[in-house]
């Protein structure tokens, strides 16, 4: 992907190539220091109003494809005398050893601020608390490490919050008996456990975080290890203790480890323990031996421990408010509860205030306490907060280090098709057959195939309302006006890979009951079924894409094509090329446009001007990237090239040589008419009318003019003020509710007492051109 990094007062602009979701922050800098010739410690970027700061990636600040970053440059610094402090700090240092004499608390405090002014500049944007020197021991305090649990024998992760030494006793002191490292006394907080508060812990019982992972090589029996092992349901994750490798045994199918699990100093132990996360067994680290490493440095994995509610220890007979209703607790009608897209806690329906009689219809579901998410607010220099719902994703617990990447399919939508619910069966207003995309993630933000990746786009209990013909499948057959379709699954998917070969049986389930439900007839889940009437089921919107070219001659040559309206005639198991069972599915076209592989598709894609469409600032960024390939190739070269990119260009479907007129939209007499009821906005209409020779682009024209400037969406029960401007009735009200009694778009004074009618032929004829845009406003 790329963004724009734009300076202050818009004097500089470039672009930023290959990024991806995950780039940090601080990579980002040196990306701009190349191209602005600034150093990173002298720029401060800020996006929406937020500071960007080092350690968070561009997906923590919601920076999209083709955004702008704006840049400050800060002055430089005049040079300061560090060396001078530094001996000052040397010396007052060397006379407190020495002569055992105690600073007043004046000198303390002034010496503290001329440390902290030295460090100021490289601590300030330190994510962990600085580490202290207690004079003795082993750990620093704020240093993390491992703790042992003195009643389980288990290790957790901790930190030092303090260190002191035990009294001794007169005869104690006169014998010496008691070893040196058995005096200090280490005051830990578990990270996991903050509850239990802070602990006191002997040295023998902390020892510094483990953070190098054991391969499989290196594992020999007689080694003793940490890892991870339930005692009481050895296949489940339980938690970390010391074990003893006992034997090792490896198959060409599979490996396993055998392992004496040493609970505690007492002696106890569990022998010939199957140990099943053979990818987790650390290296015990020994005090002192991470001299040359940072002390207190993070371990690079962070360990996960079992069982997955801390709270109710997975009890089935224990009400919990965190795996169950955040409600009331109990645990029972798991098919009645909602999960919250912001906290993913749960909600049983008839809990809720007021309660819901039926699951909702919309892919995002709020509860009450997330609905306006605060914790995205932040104030002049604070830094970026934490979002809910990114750490509840599988990439925030994730310990492996891979990019996401940084193809299309990565970047996310920029935008999203709001004129039509998600749940919309048919074609979507404005885009006819024969609409072009580049890539997968422009077809989701037109709304005609919502998923980046997957093929079928539906729901088990309603039906699919879109496909794509991508040739994932050996067993498709696509005929152009009919084909048979493969559904999915049976593949292992597994590593993050995006297709496979099939490896088990498909059942039809998920999306492949989706599709069924598409075809007029009863679902049969053992045999299949066809439709006599065919042409009474429900409609598939289907996209074929460039990548399905080597099996179809109907699919472009190039990006991902609308083809219009298909239904399911009949569907059945068979046995596929693999030797695996699949489901197939008979698809025809039923669609009053013409394909776009016809010749009547053809005249018709040119009538409309339809081309390519690519994301915005691609074509700027193809042409950046040929520009230095031509720099760095000879002059011949140069010429072939050039000579090659004008014939392209006069044959190219975007750069049409003679300009083609484009059918114009055509209204119908009811929508001509609501048009000319609604009065108010004549002078709107005027505007809007005049792109009706644009053709499809007419609808993009409406909705810009009817945009409510509170919610930037279509207006829904629009109120069109006394000043000509249209807002929903609920962005009006609300700001009401806020004491602003005036438009919220040129602040004309409306008055306390302004009655508030909807113009209801303004949202007759937007219900027309949008149909179930309303839907979940």
């Amino acid at each position: 992907m790329w963004i724009q990094v734009r300076t202050m007062d818009g004097k500089e602009t470039h672009r930023v190539d290959s990024l991806s979701k995950l780039t940090k922050v601080d990579e980002l800098r040196v990306k701009i220091a190349e191209l602005f010739k600034v150093e990173p410690e002298r720029q401060r970027l800020f996006y929406r109003g937020k500071q960007m700061e080092d350690g968070h990636t561009i997906f923590d600040y919601n920076v999209g494809l083709n955004d702008i970053v704006q840049l400050l440059v800060r002055q430089k610094m005049a040079p300061v005398d560090v060396v001078k402090s530094k001996d000052k700090e040397a010396e007052l240092s060397d006379s407190d050893s020495g002569c055992g004499s105690t600073q007043s608390e004046s000198d303390k405090s002034s010496t503290h601020g001329e440390v902290e002014g030295q460090t100021a500049g490289t601590s300030a944007q330190a994510n962990t608390p600085e580490l202290i020197d207690p004079g003795f021991g082993f750990y620093k305090i704020n240093e993390l490490v491992d703790a042992r649990d003195l009643n389980m024998g288990a290790w957790f992760e901790a930190q030092v919050v303090n260190v002191t030494k035990t009294p001794k006793t007169p005869k104690e002191e006169a014998a010496e008996a008691q070893p040196a490292e058995e005096e200090i006394l280490y005051h830990v907080k578990y990270e996991d456990y903050p509850e239990n508060g802070v602990i006191q812990l002997l040295a023998k019982d902390v020892r510094p975080r483990a953070r190098t992972v054991y391969q499989w090589h290196q594992l020999e029996p007689g080694m003793i290890v940490m890892l991870n092992y339930n005692p009481d349901e050895p296949k489940d994750r339980g938690y970390w203790y010391d074990a003893e490798i006992q034997r090792k045994r490896e198959t060409r199918t599979q490996r396993e480890i055998y392992a004496k699990i040493i609970l505690g100093e007492a002696g106890d132990s569990l022998n010939d323990c199957r140990i099943m996360f053979l990818t987790e067994i650390y290296k015990i680290e020994e005090a002192g031996s991470l001299g040359d490493a940072p002390a207190g440095s993070e371990s690079p994995l962070k360990r996960s421990n079992g069982p997955e509610c801390k709270r109710c220890k997975d009890d089935p007979n224990k009400n919990c408010q965190w795996c169950n209703c955040h409600i009331c607790g109990i645990k029972q009608d798991p098919d009645k509860q909602l999960l919250c897209d912001e906290c993913d806690m749960a909600f049983h329906t008839y809990c809720l205030n007021p309660p819901l009689t039926s699951i909702p219809e919309d892919e995002d579901w709020y509860c009450p306490g997330c609905r306006n998410d605060t914790s995205e607010v932040v104030r002049a220099g604070e830094k970026l907060k934490e979002s809910k719902k990114k750490a509840k994703m599988a990439s925030a617990s994730s310990s492996s280090q891979r990019d996401w990447g940084k193809g299309m399919a990565c970047v996310g939508r920029t935008k999203q098709c709001t004129i039509v619910p998600s749940n919309h069966y048919g074609p979507i207003p404005g885009i006819p057959v024969g609409s072009l995309w580049k890539f997968r993630v422009q077809v989701s933000e037109s709304g005609v195939h919502r998923p980046h990746v997957a093929g079928i786009h539906g729901r088990s209990n309603d039906g699919a309302y879109s496909l794509v013909l991508a040739g994932g499948y050996e067993d498709d057959v696509d005929d152009g006006n009919e084909f048979t379709y493969t559904g999915s699954g049976g593949r292992d998917l597994s590593g993050n890979k995006r297709t496979a070969e099939q490896s088990c049986d498909q059942t039809l389930t998920h999306m492949n009951r989706a599709l069924a439900l598409n075809c007029n007839v009863p679902v049969n889940d053992k045999n299949g079924a066809e439709s006599k009437n065919w042409k009474e089921g429900k409609s598939v919107r289907v996209v074929r894409s460039c990548k399905g070219r080597k099996h179809s001659k109907f699919c472009p040559e190039e990006g991902n094509r609308y083809d219009g309206i298909y239904k399911v005639v009949k569907y059945w198991p068979d046995k596929g090329k693999s030797g695996f069972l699949v489901w197939r599915y008979l698809l025809k076209r039923d669609d009053d446009e013409p394909a776009p592989w016809t010749r009547d598709g053809k005249e018709r894609i040119k009538k409309l001007g339809l081309a390519m469409q690519y994301p915005a600032g691609y074509q700027k960024e193809k042409e950046n990237k040929n520009e230095v390939e031509e720099e760095a190739t000879p002059s011949k070269a140069k010429r072939k090239r050039k000579s090659q990119a004008s014939e392209t260009s006069k044959t190219s479907p975007g750069k049409t040589p003679k300009k083609i007129k484009v059918e114009v939209y055509k209204l119908s007499q009811e929508q001509k008419s609501l048009i000319k009821n609604d009065k108010p906005n004549k002078k709107l209409w005027d505007e809007a009318m005049e792109s009706l020779s644009l053709g499809p682009k007419f609808l993009s024209k409406v909705e810009e003019v009817f945009l409510c400037i509170c919610c930037q969406e279509v207006v829904y029960q629009p109120i069109t003020t006394e000043c000509q401007h249209n807002v929903c009735r609920e962005c009006l009200q609300r700001s009401f509710k806020a004491e602003v009694y005036t438009c919220p778009a040129c602040r004309h004074d409306l008055g306390k007492n302004y009655s508030m009618s909807v113009n209801k032929s303004l949202q007759a004829i937007l219900n027309q051109f949008f149909p179930g845009y309303s839907n979940g406003r």
